[in-house]
């Protein structure tokens, strides 16, 4: 005889017959193979059967007492269990693992727990059939990351004015290289003309904005007239015009 809550009287009887005398099996053993034959004993629990049966007042809140659960196996609410403690420690140990069902201990008036074990490796000893450790859903556990993800509030970073950089007055970028202006003033004697024409005018030649008239001018950037002013100056050495004719704009 076996408590049943879907009999009238809450009881159920089953005949386990006369036997046999010569038999080697014990009376404890026919009891047991009779309640597994009639699915009244299993030898272990899974996942599906547990979320068939969760308690329907205990559906919303998706928190089932693991003081509760184990006694639902052994009062005949669910499936009898040979031996429920250790059967549903090393199950839940492997549901919590396996991230079927969630572990909590310590309730918390927002509705979130002190500790909460999910897809990871726990301890047998936190397994403990009392009313302070509950059975979790997924979505129980995924609607208590959603409430503990905003406890904290996104940081606001306020920009701090930076103070203005000095005002640089301003400065011209010149427009290509440098350049210097070379005047040749002075008397030339007849005589050397040709030989100036020959030496000097090619020289100058090599410049911009070449004008001969009274005097001479010429444009070269800064490099080109330091190399200029020396050969003009070698030229007019040579001429014999070094005291008669001067170079003016000298880098």
């Amino acid at each position: 005889m076996i408590a049943d809550n879907q009999e009238v009287d809450g009881l159920k009887v089953i005949d386990l017959g006369a036997g046999h005398a010569s038999g080697a099996e014990t009376l404890c053993g026919r009891i047991i193979a009779t309640l597994k034959s009639q699915a009244l004993l299993n030898e272990s629990v899974g996942v599906g059967y547990i979320e068939r049966n969760w308690p329907p007042a205990l559906k919303q809140s998706g928190a089932w007492p693991l003081a509760r659960l184990r006694q639902s196996f052994l009062n005949g609410a669910l499936t009898r269990l040979i031996d429920p403690d250790s059967v549903l420690r090393s199950k839940i140990v492997e549901f919590v693992g396996k991230g079927d069902f969630g572990l909590a201990s310590g309730t918390k008036p927002d509705g979130t727990y002190d500790r909460v074990w999910y897809q990871e490796q726990i301890s047998p000893d936190e397994v403990a059939f009392d009313a302070g450790v509950f059975l979790l859903t997924k979505a129980k556990v995924k609607s208590i990351k959603e409430i503990k993800a905003p406890l904290e509030p996104p940081a606001v970073f306020h920009p701090v004015p930076l103070p203005e950089p000095p005002i640089q007055p301003p400065v011209e970028s010149p427009i290509g290289p440098q350049a210097r202006t070379l005047r040749i003033v002075g008397t030339i004697p007849p005589e050397i003309w040709n030989r100036l024409g020959t030496k000097i005018i090619p020289k100058l030649k090599s410049g911009s904005d070449l004008k001969i008239g009274d005097d001479f001018s010429v444009t070269f950037n800064v490099e080109s007239a330091k190399v200029i002013e020396t050969d003009l100056g070698q030229i007019l050495k040579d001429l014999g015009l070094r005291d008669k004719i001067r170079i003016e704009g000298k880098v």
